[in-house]
């Protein structure tokens, strides 16, 4: 259950934190909110950068990520990984068992690829489902995501409102940096990642629906690459994301 006074806290303080660093909204967000907030962990680099950042602020942060069951094993690999480094109590959530199975029989393996309802359907299974059910519990969460990344995120907030799961905070620390401050503070610190990034992969999700880039695509192009990039989206992130 959601802490509406909380909530309304970190609301009134949002537009100072607007332009700060990613550190200092972090630790404004786990001072404020505590326990009530929790990290998103795609795996990807910017949640890489995240997880660093949080294990100064606070070693008994929360963290959650999905395991879709179409991982790519070098994200499986990744994972373990970070739950070495940082000691870290990851959350794995799963979708739920039997409604992969009524989708699969009816659709096959690989719908996804037959048309956009399809994709949308496997990912409201496979994610947004097991995301509703951890947030659920929380007042807050704690995302990578940058205006940089696509056309759909342009207007990403540091500290909003995410209207999509009950109206909880969504708190996107490195939503005004790019790419290269991404991977220069990766390299910097001697942080772990995802290997196919040396392979040419830009985003990961899951096996099938992600690919490398060519030279001169965006970020996420290589995420359901047969769809419109201006309006795809998994359903993770609705509203202004």
């Amino acid at each position: 259950m959601a802490n509406a006074s909380l909530i309304q806290k970190v609301l009134a303080n949002a537009g100072a934190y607007e332009d700060q660093p990613p550190e200092a909204v972090l630790a404004f967000v786990i001072e404020t909110m505590g326990r009530d907030v929790v990290q998103a962990n795609s795996l990807g680099p910017e949640d890489v950068v995240i997880t660093h950042m949080l294990s100064a602020l606070d070693s008994g942060f929360k963290s959650f990520t999905l395991d879709t069951g179409r991982l790519n094993p070098e994200t499986y690999e990744l994972m373990d990984r970070l739950k070495q480094k940082y000691d870290l109590d990851l959350k794995i959530m799963f979708p739920d068992n039997k409604a992969v199975e009524v989708m699969v029989k009816n659709k096959g393996i690989n719908l996804f690829y037959d048309s956009i309802e399809n994709r949308q359907q496997c990912c409201q299974v496979r994610k947004i489902e097991p995301l509703k059910r951890v947030l659920s519990e929380f007042s807050g969460w704690i995302c990578g995501l940058r205006r940089e990344q696509s056309p759909t995120r342009t207007q990403v907030a540091k500290i909003e409102i995410d209207a999509g799961n009950g109206g909880i905070i969504k708190v996107n620390p490195l939503a005004d940096w790019t790419s290269v401050q991404v991977w220069n503070y990766i390299k910097a610190n001697s942080l772990p990642y995802n290997r196919l990034h040396d392979s040419g992969y830009a985003s990961i999700g899951c096996a099938p629906c992600t690919r490398a880039i060519k030279p001169g695509e965006s970020e996420r192009s290589g995420r359901w690459w047969w769809e419109n990039p201006d309006s795809k989206e998994c359903g993770l992130h609705g509203g202004k994301s």
